[in-house]
């Protein structure tokens, strides 16, 4: 299935959008011609900001709403408010998340990076599927390279990054697209320069282990905004229901789901040996 798709005329849902990466994509679904686009945050006053800016130059395009995203009356109340005022959706992107594993912030953490992802993807998947009478969609999930790799400083976070990536794969597998006419994938950014790799040494889960990530990231390269947006537009544009796609590095957008649809095989072939 290739899927061709074009921007124009979208009504798009991004979640942590007030800053970053999510304030990047929203001006980038703008320029390729989205009809509508709700900067979701529970930063409002960044929010309103960043609305009001773009604003002036995309013809009120663009609405603010407010919500925690660990808490489940709020996205409810959000996604009923942008249902409301754009009568559909056709793009959620899940991009909200903190990155801190101490033990006074790593429980909102996780309820932000997955249970309030899963929250919002479950309801995107009701609302657009074309068997209960919906249009079709997109769903984009935010993981990591948290979520591919092994990181003895962030366990819990590259926990629900990695759970990201197997929701949202598990989501995606046959019938789902022919029934549903929604693409889910995934996007896993490397370190990118956002708030959110700011001051890590200090929200590592063993406090022990702080000296150990400055090192660690002193040595990593700290990729562009544009670099990830380059990716999310490519897989918005062309990347296949399930499809998991790489930004780090500035490198090219790469597709890693190839490898690991690999790596699954082979073990779904040990774990399902009779």
């Amino acid at each position: 299935m290739a899927a061709q798709w074009d921007a124009k005329n979208k009504n798009c849902l991004i979640t942590g959008a007030a800053a970053g990466l999510g304030a990047a994509y929203v001006e980038a679904l703008l320029k390729e011609g989205a009809k509508k686009v709700a900067v979701v945050d529970i930063d409002e006053q960044a929010g309103q900001e960043l609305v009001a800016q773009l604003n002036e130059t995309y013809n009120n395009s663009v609405i603010f709403v407010k919500c925690d995203v660990s808490k489940e009356p709020e996205i409810d109340h959000c996604f009923n408010i942008v249902v409301k005022e754009f009568g559909n959706i056709d793009v959620l992107i899940n991009n909200a998340g903190i990155m801190s594993d101490l033990e006074t912030t790593w429980r909102l953490a996780s309820d932000v990076n997955y249970q309030g992802l899963v929250s919002f993807t479950m309801k995107a998947v009701k609302h657009m599927r074309k068997d209960e009478g919906g249009a079709g969609g997109v769903i984009v999930n935010i993981a990591s390279t948290a979520g591919l790799t092994r990181i003895n400083t962030f366990p819990i976070y590259s926990g629900c990054k990695a759970a990201v990536i197997h929701f949202s794969q598990n989501l995606a597998l046959p019938p789902f697209f022919d029934d549903t006419g929604i693409r889910v994938m995934v996007l896993c950014p490397g370190a990118t320069a956002t708030k959110l790799v700011q001051g890590l040494a200090k929200k590592v889960v063993d406090m022990k282990n702080s000296q150990m990530m400055e090192e660690m990231f002193g040595k990593v390269h700290i990729q562009s905004v544009e670099s990830a947006v380059i990716t999310m537009l490519k897989l918005l544009k062309d990347g296949n229901n399930g499809s998991i796609w790489l930004s780090t590095h500035d490198r090219p957008p790469h597709e890693l789901t190839p490898q690991i649809n690999k790596y699954f095989d082979e073990l779904e072939k040990l774990t399902f040996l009779n």
